[in-house]
């Protein structure tokens, strides 16, 4: 419970996980109808935009475990919507690009995902709706910093660890 003493974050903290679950679970559903998902899609965006590329190329674009993005591509290659193609200069490494059922998959699923927002950002009006884009960024910029700390927090564990 908040009082006119705490400033309590709860509710809001609340909202937005609630607000992001939703929206995520409503847009995977409408991009199921299209034969993708939400990730599916944008790891498709991306090799659209960028391939071919390397798995590691991937996973450094996502800040996923290689592992998670081998999983990922063995999917959607088993699906069809993209091909591992030997490169040319180094026969270890696969190369990684949209087949064209990859493509036609993105054609029809990013116009959904585009009108899907659109629909969504209604309820505000653009005054809001930069008020929210400026909050978010703030919140974003304190969890860098916060980030930041952590990881300098654990440096300095790990080091006295290692030095008893």
């Amino acid at each position: 419970m908040s009082t006119s003493f705490t400033n309590d974050y709860t509710e809001a903290a609340d909202a937005l996980r609630d607000f992001y679950l939703r929206s995520h679970r409503a847009l995977d559903k409408l991009m199921g109808t299209q034969g993708t998902t939400l990730a599916r899609a944008k790891m498709l965006v991306h090799i659209g935009r960028n391939g071919p590329l390397r798995s590691t190329d991937l996973a450094e674009a996502f800040g996923f475990a290689p592992r998670t993005i081998t999983e990922a591509v063995d999917g959607m290659e088993r699906d069809g919507l993209v091909e591992r193609i030997a490169d040319t200069g180094d026969r270890r490494v696969k190369q990684i690009s949209l087949t064209e059922l990859g493509r036609e998959v993105l054609c029809t699923s990013e116009p959904l995902k585009q009108r899907f927002g659109q629909r969504l950002f209604e309820a505000l009006d653009q005054k809001e709706t930069r008020q929210l884009a400026l909050l978010l960024n703030k919140l974003n910029s304190r969890l860098a910093e916060l980030e930041g700390e952590m990881s300098e927090a654990a440096a300095e564990a790990h080091g006295k660890r290692g030095r008893k």
